[in-house]
């Protein structure tokens, strides 16, 4: 159990993209059992100009504009539109398996490889690349799973139990505990106004929904098998799921946990890597290890301006529980495409399910075995980036959707 709480901090000013905030964060959390903290500095520092590094974890920023790259040597940067390399910082003695991104900030949470001679898979960095230095340490007894940030809290997730902490001044604030989590599954809202967190539940198939501003939690029995993959909208009003399965994805009300809509990616067992829902709630992506990156249409609607609901949260639950049949109602838009049914649909509960599924409304073929993430870019466009090192950007058209349509390829890393 965490129970230490952090050394005292120190007063210079860490900037962001939003300005600066005092850096209360520096210092070191250690677990009463770990042993002695390591130095808090970047050890061994080397500009690699090598392009040939084995790629450990990809992952997008919260703005989905930017994602982090963790290698063998270090960690790289890259913006999305246009495409380019922002910077790479690189150690000799060893990669990350984890980096993320604060916004497009200077702040990062890094974990180390298990190759990592200095910095080991049990430990989290809160580095400063403004400053090139870590600023902050947590150390915990086993290995770190999975971290999520965002502008006022640091989420770490281990195989059994999450640990939410204050970003300010590194304060143990929240402990979860979940059924096991190897994939360190895990993600958050990140409007300001909402904290919503979900993460694999104490049973199978279950997601654990916790609206820390309203002080509910929700259990929510999502599938039948383990979760594999979960995702929320950026407000957390809306969640997205699959399961070790990979056949069928589902979307869900996080406040009453209903099920909004539910789409087939296939027949076959498949490995989805990733789900992402666009900033407008009109469509999801989901890849997987079958080399298809699927486009759905949803027909789940915010009812009305989204800041009508967030005002709503902000008010209470029992107004948001009072309006949210009405807020989170699945309505069919009549500006975009249907996904497609099967011609034997109209069968409905005679055959099997999957003839009455909802199809995927649009397509793009890539590598099979290769795991890849999908993120919605600007006007209508997937962006994709796979742990072969490459990097696609696709349009799809919102209309008759189909095969997408590639923009670009840029092969960023030689694995």
């Amino acid at each position: 159990m965490m129970a230490d709480t952090p050394s005292s901090p120190m007063n210079s000013p860490v900037s962001t993209a939003q300005g600066t905030f005092p850096n209360s964060m520096i210092g070191s959390c250690e677990h009463p059992n770990s042993g002695a903290s390591s130095s808090l500095s970047w050890p061994d520092a080397d500009i690699n100009d090598s392009d040939e590094s084995n790629l450990f974890s990809i992952s997008w920023n919260q703005d989905y504009d930017c994602f982090a790259a963790g290698t063998s040597h270090g960690f790289r940067i890259y913006n999305c539109e246009p495409f380019k390399e922002t910077f790479r910082r690189d150690l000799k003695s060893g990669g990350f398996k984890i980096v993320e991104m604060l916004f497009r900030s200077n702040v990062l949470a890094l974990v180390g490889a298990v190759a990592n001679s200095h910095y080991p898979p049990n430990k989290v960095l809160i580095w400063d690349d403004h400053q090139s230095r870590c600023i902050g340490e947590f150390t915990f007894r086993s290995e770190v799973r999975g971290v999520k940030l965002r502008r006022d809290r640091i989420v770490v997730v281990l195989e059994h139990k999450i640990y939410v902490y204050h970003l300010m001044d590194l304060k143990l604030l929240h402990q979860i505990e979940t059924v096991a989590n190897p994939r360190g599954l895990c993600c958050l809202s990140y409007h300001s106004n909402t904290f919503v967190l979900a993460c694999p539940g104490r049973c199978k198939g279950q997601v654990r929904v916790e609206h820390f501003g309203l002080n509910v939690t929700k259990s929510i029995n999502a599938h039948d098998s383990q979760i594999a993959c979960l995702t929320l909208t950026m407000d957390g009003l809306l969640l997205a799921t699959a399961s070790v399965k990979g056949t069928l994805i589902r979307i869900f009300n996080t406040m009453d946990g209903s099920t909004l809509q539910e789409v087939r990616r296939g027949v076959d067992r498949a490995e989805i890597n990733s789900i992402s829902l666009s900033q407008n709630v009109q469509w999801l992506a989901a890849s997987s290890d079958k080399g298809t990156v699927h486009i759905f249409n949803l027909r789940v609607r915010v009812f009305g301006e989204d800041s009508v609901i967030r005002q709503n949260y902000v008010q209470g639950p029992g107004l948001l529980h009072q309006n949210s049949s009405t807020a989170l109602d699945p309505l069919i838009s009549p500006n975009t495409g249907a996904n497609p049914n099967s011609s034997l649909s109209f069968m409905r509960g005679v055959l099997p399910k999957y003839f009455s599924s909802e199809w995927s409304f649009a397509q793009f073929h890539l590598p099979e075995n290769t795991k890849f993430i999908v993120a919605f870019g600007s006007h209508n466009t997937v962006l994709i980036a796979g742990m072969d090192g490459s990097f696609y950007r696709c349009s799809f058209d919102q209309i008759n959707g189909g095969e997408m349509l590639q923009k670009e390829y840029i092969r960023f890393l030689k694995c």
